[in-house]
């Protein structure tokens, strides 16, 4: 099952979430974009990873 880590970086803060902009790779088109999480997980965070796994 491949994995994948995609690194997110902060954008801009929403009323009860923070939106996170994806650093692609070099060369790379971005493979999620930009993803919201709710403030209570975010707290202070700048960067976020996020890991992917295919089930298939």
């Amino acid at each position: 099952m491949p994995e994948k880590k995609v690194k997110f970086e902060f954008e801009k803060q929403n009323k009860n979430s923070v939106r996170y902009k994806e650093v692609p790779e070099d060369g790379m088109p971005p493979v999620i974009g930009s993803i919201y999480v709710q403030k209570w997980f975010a707290g202070d965070s700048q960067k976020l990873e996020v890991v992917i796994t295919k089930k298939d």
